[in-house]
């Protein structure tokens, strides 16, 4: 079990504050939103109601002993530097930091972030080249622990038939949200779409409803 603190509670906050508490590990946040604080409370292993800036907080709360800090707000560019700027002062091991904008992410790489990141612009990029991938992919997008978006290949006994025949949703409990063919995406497939043999599905569902497409590879083209 890994020991982690996110510093301020967005949505991206709360999304990774959620998702390590879910995965095991040991999660402290701080938010200075009382009404955050009472929505995430049951959520994570410990938040504090409080301010990101503040040193003193943050030495009382041992944030030198975690293994990583993620500092998750990014529009008050001025806390997410100082607060930055706290943490390596404090020695945490391991820092990672959402930028608002690239010279945002210069200032913090210089500051010896290990990590920046844009969720949104990394969401756009990863779905943009999945899309268009020739690459053996098979989980391409994990919206969240239960759910995600997965690239196979059509089924042979999906050959020749329509999505409207095959009552995937019912049936297989996912939804066809793309097709490919080769370098050719189909992004919205109609109820009357016929599968070909070699064409690829990018599909959306729980990952108990894709665990029987997920050991299927896709060849290069």
């Amino acid at each position: 079990m890994l020991s982690f603190v996110v510093l301020g509670l967005g949505k991206f906050g709360q999304s990774v504050a959620k998702t390590l508490y879910e995965m095991g590990h040991e999660v402290l946040t701080i938010e200075k939103s009382e009404e955050i604080v009472e929505d995430i409370a049951d959520s994570v292993t410990q938040v504090i109601r409080g301010d990101i800036t503040d040193e003193d907080l943050l030495k009382a709360l041992g944030v030198r002993n975690f293994d990583a800090a993620i500092v998750s707000t990014s529009e008050d560019i001025h806390s997410n530097i100082i607060a930055t700027i706290i943490l390596k002062e404090l020695g945490i091991k391991h820092i990672i930091a959402k930028a608002h904008n690239d010279m945002h992410a210069k200032v913090l790489y210089k500051l010896g972030v290990d990590k920046v990141i844009f969720p949104e612009r990394d969401l756009g990029v990863r779905v943009a080249r999945s899309l268009v991938a020739l690459d053996n992919v098979n989980n391409l997008i994990e919206l969240s622990p239960d759910y995600s978006i997965v690239e196979i290949p059509v089924p042979e006994d999906w050959v020749g038939k329509s999505i409207a025949q095959l009552h995937v949703r019912a049936k297989h409990r996912i939804n066809i949200i793309a097709v490919k063919n080769g370098m050719k995406v189909n992004a919205s497939p109609m109820a009357e779409t016929v599968l070909e043999s070699g064409e690829v599905l990018i599909v959306v569902g729980s990952n108990e409803a894709l665990k029987p497409f997920k050991t299927k590879r896709i060849k290069r083209a």
